[in-house]
């Protein structure tokens, strides 16, 4: 049975998250997302020109919702930077808790996806970063965070670390539990930070 017209690239992009985290995205192929999706292998090129137009989307949406989850965490008055640190953590890791595939995707795709054509990547994955940057700024200039903080390398630190250990558990989730990997990444964070 064929998708629904308006479904279609919905289905594309869901069933490509599963096979280019099955089978890598080298050596997935159009007509197996096609297959999975359930629709003709032409309607995906109905879609996208190719197989890297399908992963920059899939990353396009990824730190697009990412980015406005934490804008709205930003923008909240009520929460403390260590409230506002503690909601970063969580919104990636729910993200990926959801996900699955997708996080096999990231931690396998997305600095391949970078190193390729650095200009073509979302923007939203920088303004995310930068939100990151300006909590921890904030942290600082609130006198909660640690005045000998840089922020730019606890940026590369932290993120560096979240996707190496999600890389971890993406290979080997029962060693490395991602609620087991949260608490920690947010007690050595918090506690890093802290003054």
């Amino acid at each position: 049975m064929r998708k629904k017209e308006g479904n279609k690239e919905v289905a594309i992009l869901d069933s490509a998250i599963k096979v280019f985290a099955e089978y890598g995205y080298h050596k997935s192929k159009i007509y197996k997302i096609a297959e999975l999706a359930n629709v003709a292998t032409g309607s995906v090129y109905v879609y996208y020109d190719d197989k890297e137009a399908i992963l920059r989307k899939i990353f396009d949406q990824l730190w697009d919702r990412l980015y406005l989850q934490l804008k709205s965490v930003h923008e909240n008055e009520h929460l403390t930077s260590i409230e506002k640190i503690d909601a970063l953590i969580d919104i990636l890791f729910d993200i990926f808790l959801e996900n699955s595939a997708l996080a096999l995707v990231f931690v396998n795709e997305q600095f391949q996806l970078i190193q390729k054509a650095p200009e073509k990547f979302t923007d939203s994955y920088n303004k995310f970063l930068d939100l990151g940057e300006h909590i921890v700024q904030e942290g600082i200039d609130t006198k909660l965070f640690n005045p000998k903080i840089d922020v730019k390398i606890i940026r590369s630190f932290i993120f560096g670390g979240l996707r190496h250990l999600l890389h971890q558990w993406a290979h080997e989730p029962a060693l490395y539990p991602l609620h087991t990997i949260r608490q920690n990444v947010k007690f050595i964070t918090k506690n890093g930070l802290l003054k």
